[in-house]
């Protein structure tokens, strides 16, 4: 499935814009997660949430829907991964499980000078657990570092069944490769001068995309780090084994002119079902 979305929900400059005028703000979640099929949580990466917070927007969304739940941010700032082992706990024990079937992957995101070391990033994916009360975790990683672009980190994501963050972004590098069995697209070139954000056109190709990597392929027009010459055979063979089956699919429209995420989302998600 294909689940398109946008980052939280709550948002002044959607009042009148995507959520209808005069609508009470404890309204709108109720209304975008009907509007749309799924939200990136970025309340979380802030600060924890409550259990009950957690339960509460399961009960408000309808069935079907899924949030994916960006991490909190001082489980991934140490400089040696595994010392916030402690602060991943935490996070990890905070209650996002509450939202049982409707939680969609943990999106766990990195700074931009944190640079790639094997060591480090296999101690860290190590320390995430594939369940946690009786609720399946799917984890995919955000890096933003251009010491990232080398095979070394496609076949280490592989091996750990994590997806890497497909970036569509001017700051930070773009890495197309799929690691695991879903992929997570953040689309972050929204202008405010176009209705839905990206270009009709440009829409139509990344919902092509959407739909290829959905189908257990590899879009064409996109860099493959696990192939060509530098790529090494281990390499090549824990990327094959990543593109055999179907894949889920979370799309969010994120950064950018947010105004105009819900737009774009909206779009994007009439493209993949035609």
């Amino acid at each position: 499935m294909i689940r398109v979305g946008i980052g939280g929900w709550n948002y002044p400059p959607w009042r009148g814009t995507f959520y209808p005028k005069g609508l009470a703000q404890a309204k709108e979640l109720e209304f975008a997660s009907r509007a749309l099929t799924g939200i990136e949580i970025n309340a979380t990466y802030h600060r924890l949430q409550k259990r009950d917070s957690f339960r509460k927007w399961a009960d408000t969304a309808p069935d079907g829907f899924q949030f994916s739940v960006k991490a909190w941010q001082f489980a991934t700032a140490k400089k040696n991964l595994a010392e916030g082992a402690p602060l991943m706990e935490k996070f990890l024990n905070s209650g996002f499980t509450a939202l049982g079937s409707k939680l969609g992957p943990i999106l766990w995101q990195f700074a931009p000078t944190r640079k790639f070391e094997a060591e480090n990033f296999e101690a860290f994916f190590s320390l995430l657990p594939a369940e946690l009360e009786g609720v399946r975790l799917r984890h995919a990683l955000e890096v933003r570092h251009e010491s990232f672009l080398v095979p070394e980190f496609v076949a280490l994501a592989c091996k750990h069944n994590a997806a890497i963050v497909l970036a569509d972004s001017a700051k930070y590098p773009l890495i197309a490769d799929a690691t695991a069995d879903f992929v997570y697209m953040r689309l972050q070139r929204t202008e405010e001068r176009v209705a839905t954000g990206y270009t009709s056109r440009a829409l139509k190709q990344w919902a092509e995309r959407a739909q290829t990597y959905e189908s257990g392929d590899m879009p064409a027009d996109l860099p493959s780090l696990s192939k060509g010459p530098a790529a090494k055979t281990k390499t090549k063979s824990a990327a094959a084994k990543a593109v055999k089956a179907n894949r889920d699919l979370f799309v969010y429209f994120i950064s950018g002119a947010k105004v105009r995420a819900p737009a774009a989302a909206q779009a994007m998600m009439e493209l993949v079902a035609s």
